[in-house]
């Protein structure tokens, strides 16, 4: 099968790094190729690869390019994995005759509006989603239909034999990796982990957060009026985090709203306990006290007993780890989705 992954992203994500899993994973038994905008996300793959603009819904440039593509290429799926891409990829296809099957990897409601019925349904052939949850917020929109909708876990595998951890800048490391963004939640973060820091007189534990974004001034101002700037790493964008996060021993996600984040099945994988907020579908795959700890988002005090209780309790860290490696193993192997992804494909071409 041919298929054609696009991705208008300007910086890496979460998003961006399971387009790379996927077209690797798709690539071994079939022709992928990649339409991108910035070289921070092309410079990472290794397929065939286009860089268009990707200005705006309305870039004709960015369209006609498609379509050649596509047909040059005669492709058979384009698999487009942001908003902006998804209205192009679906005008592409209805020309070209391919099928426009989109990524989804957030819980998003869509309000009743000709767009959304534009962009999800009338020019979507299919879209896949990593969490029922995405699935049955989705089937609340009155055109959504769900034979459209495949809920197809990421599918991910990590060498961990060629990975050497970092030296840990404290002897108890929290890890947070995301886009620095008022979403993911890292105020919350910060003001429980200073709560903890302060509540019981810990010297030697540090966050370290990893990636970068329009908040970060302000989350570096939150540190120091909390007085705990010392402990916190701002270490910016990390272009391989899996050193740090073998290095760590806890694994904090405190965002709003997600799918099944991405950064926690590596950080499971990596030997982390964890700690997040019950966003979007992180509850299908992990359960509290045996997979992980939940928090409620924005209970700071809750926050902070959850980590002096995995910084006093090893064994209760070495538990938690080990039950969610051991069920994202189970649940995330990139076989399975490679076959389930190729099912679909296929059910929709039909």
């Amino acid at each position: 099968m041919n298929i054609l992954f696009t991705c208008s992203a300007r910086k890496w994500g979460g998003n961006e790094a399971w387009v790379l899993n996927a077209a690797q994973v798709l690539g071994k038994k079939h022709d992928v190729s990649l339409a991108y905008r910035a070289d921070e996300v092309g410079n990472r793959f290794t397929v065939d690869k286009y860089r268009l603009p990707f200005m705006n819904e309305a870039d004709l440039l960015t369209l006609g390019r498609l379509v050649s593509i596509i047909r040059q290429r005669r492709i058979d799926v384009v698999v487009p994995t942001k908003r902006k891409d998804y209205f192009l990829a679906g005008i592409a296809c209805r020309i070209t005759g391919a099928k426009n099957i989109l990524i989804l990897g957030i819980v998003r409601s869509l309000e009743k509006t000709l767009v959304n019925n534009l962009v999800y349904n009338i020019l979507a052939d299919g879209i896949m989603v990593n969490a029922q949850t995405i699935k049955e917020v989705l089937l609340q929109s009155p055109f959504m239909k769900p034979e459209k909708i495949a809920v197809i876990p990421n599918g991910i595998s990590i060498d961990r034999g060629g990975i050497v951890p970092v030296k840990k800048a404290f002897d108890f490391m929290v890890t947070s990796l995301a886009e620095l963004s008022e979403r993911k939640g890292f105020d919350f973060l910060i003001r429980g982990f200073a709560r903890f820091v302060k509540e019981h007189g810990i010297a030697d534990a540090g966050l370290l957060i990893m990636g970068s974004g329009g908040q970060r001034e302000k989350l570096e101002a939150l540190t120091e009026s909390l007085g705990v700037k010392r402990f916190v790493i701002f270490a910016g964008f990390v272009k391989n985090p899996y050193p740090d996060l073998l290095a760590s021993d806890v694994f904090a996600l405190t965002s709003k709203n997600e799918g099944i984040p991405y950064a926690i099945i590596e950080a499971a994988l990596l030997d982390n306990a964890i700690i997040t907020t019950r966003a979007g579908g992180t509850e299908e795959l992990l359960e509290d006290n045996e997979h992980c700890l939940y928090v409620d988002y924005g209970d700071e005090s809750q926050l902070a007993t959850r980590f002096h209780r995995l910084y006093e309790d090893k064994n209760l860290r070495t538990r938690l780890s080990g039950n969610a490696r051991e069920i994202t193993l189970e649940r995330f192997s990139s076989e399975k989705m490679e076959k389930e992804m190729i099912a679909f494909f296929q059910k929709i071409r039909n």
